[in-house]
């Protein structure tokens, strides 16, 4: 049954960017259950869109003041694939469309259909609220419907600010509440084994936590690309840091899949899209308690110098309980 119970979205305690806009937040959604077409036609009847073919395995919905949707099957190389024109009637064409037909099937039992929104301002969360509902509704399926289903949401939020000292502080609450966030998140064990939401180097969370560590921007980035050249983390900082200083960045890493963009890259989260009482507001309002630990210098500084200390105890990391110790003396407060 579906639960017809509404869940708040928290507020964060930056509600606009640096030009005095309200800030955006784009959303991206993995699941499986209908097809390519289906989902696309969910999404578009929802919001009245039209929806263009953008290649054989992807759609562009147009027509949202915010940007166009996009729906699509999470595989690069089909994708590539799908955007060429099909070939004549020759063998080695017939072999071609053959190889990419088995390609495609065989990705329709791992591979996702992704829904990714445009950078919505903050006042239009609610509606991909409501969108889960209808994808839901409509057999949306997410990562604890089949062993196999690796499946993510992952969301990207404007920054209040691009300086150097508001990012920093952003960067040492998500480390000092990433075992919290990780516990509830609950992840999934067909996401635990791969290394998407791999944790950073407690080294690296032992520089960025001291109490000292408030670097200028480039050293901040410097800093991050000497532990963290990949986009294998809860929190991808590589598209922020792109934005900012694409040189800096490319000169350590030439993946072609990092996309400069003014936001975080939140990719913890499982999309349990089937559950009924599962939504963005788990995991939003858990990002939120990220920003308001940020935005409370007094706090935050508090926090750090605790969990650098929890974090010289080896036996502390082993056996205590960070998680409630934050929930105790740093959170809520």
């Amino acid at each position: 049954m579906m639960s017809t119970e509404r869940h708040e979205l928290a507020q964060p305690p930056w509600l606009h960017n640096a030009d005095g806009q309200m800030r955006r937040v784009g959303v991206e959604l993995e699941m499986s259950g209908c097809t390519l077409d289906e989902f696309a036609t969910c999404v578009a009847d929802f919001l009245g869109l039209g929806v263009v073919s953008s290649g054989r395995y992807e759609r562009r919905l147009e027509g949202d003041p915010a940007g166009d949707w996009v729906v699509e099957l999470d595989f690069d190389l089909l994708k590539r694939l799908g955007r060429e024109a099909r070939g004549g009637e020759s063998f080695v064409d017939e072999l071609g469309r053959s190889a990419e037909d088995a390609l495609a099937w065989a990705a329709k039992a791992v591979v996702p259909v992704e829904v990714v929104g445009p950078p919505l301002p903050l006042n239009r969360l609610e509606e991909v609220e409501r969108l889960i509902v209808g994808l839901r509704a409509a057999g949306a399926k997410g990562t604890s419907d089949r062993l196999v289903n690796a499946f993510s949401m992952q969301f990207n939020p404007e920054l209040p600010s691009l300086e150097a000292r508001p990012i920093t502080a952003c960067l040492k609450a998500f480390l000092c509440l990433y075992d919290w966030l990780f516990a509830r998140a609950d992840i999934d064990i067909s996401r635990r084994v791969t290394s998407y939401v791999d944790p950073f180097p407690v080294d690296y969370a032992r520089k960025v936590v001291d109490t000292r560590y408030w670097p200028d921007l480039p050293t901040l980035i410097d800093d991050y690309l000497a532990d963290n050249a990949t986009r294998n983390r809860a929190l991808d900082m590589l598209p922020l840091f792109m934005h900012l200083d694409a040189a800096r960045v490319r000169r350590v890493t030439d993946d072609a899949l990092i996309k400069a963009r003014p936001t975080f890259h939140y990719r913890l989260p499982d999309c349990d899209i089937h559950k009924p009482d599962w939504g963005l507001y788990l995991a939003w309002n858990d990002w939120v308690e990220v920003e308001r630990l940020a935005a409370d210098e007094h706090r935050l500084q508090g926090c750090c110098a605790a969990y650098l200390d929890h974090l010289s105890r080896p036996l502390d990391r082993l056996l205590g309980d960070w998680v409630g110790v934050l929930e105790r003396e740093w959170l809520g407060r």
